[in-house]
């Protein structure tokens, strides 16, 4: 399912600034699609193999089940938005990257997520496989339903 249009490739060179730039690129694109219910371009920068582990749900194995699980309970009901100033990118060498940060989720009619949102930690691994980026595992934790300034966790109040 994975299209040229989606994908983006690694430069030769690749510095920690590109390579912030590169990993906050895909996850803008990733949840501009999960925003947007585009689950084709949604799956194209999922790994076949990917792992999805959920505080709450449990663990998800595999591109498919993750989609599936995208459409039946996100689209059109839940709108992400990443907390700006949260986003952290690390090499990995020989793999890729992980990507941390903390997003805010909300009813999509609002636009942007206000104050009062769901919340949550996440961390995801990305892996640059066969001169593709994909991601491969997503640990999502530490979620925070009706989360205030007031009275969320220091990090979450940015």
């Amino acid at each position: 399912m994975r299209t040229l249009a989606f994908l983006i490739l690694m430069p030769a060179v690749f510095g920690q600034g590109e390579l912030y730039k590169t990993i906050s690129d895909l996850d803008t694109a990733l949840f501009d699609a999960y925003n947007k219910c585009d689950m084709e371009k949604f799956a194209s920068l999922l790994a076949d193999d990917l792992e999805f582990y959920h505080d709450q749900t449990g663990l998800s194995r595999g591109a498919k089940s993750t989609v599936d699980a995208v459409k039946a309970n996100i689209c059109g009901k839940v709108h992400r938005d990443l907390v700006p100033g949260t986003l952290k990118v690390y090499p990995l060498k020989g793999y890729g990257a992980v990507e941390t940060g903390l997003h805010l989720f909300c009813d999509p009619k609002l636009g942007k997520c206000p104050d009062g949102s769901g919340a949550a930690r996440f961390t995801m691994l990305w892996e640059f496989r066969d001169g593709v980026w994909m991601l491969t595992r997503v640990i999502s934790y530490d979620h925070c339903n009706g989360c205030s300034r007031a009275n969320a966790p220091p990090d979450f109040r940015k």
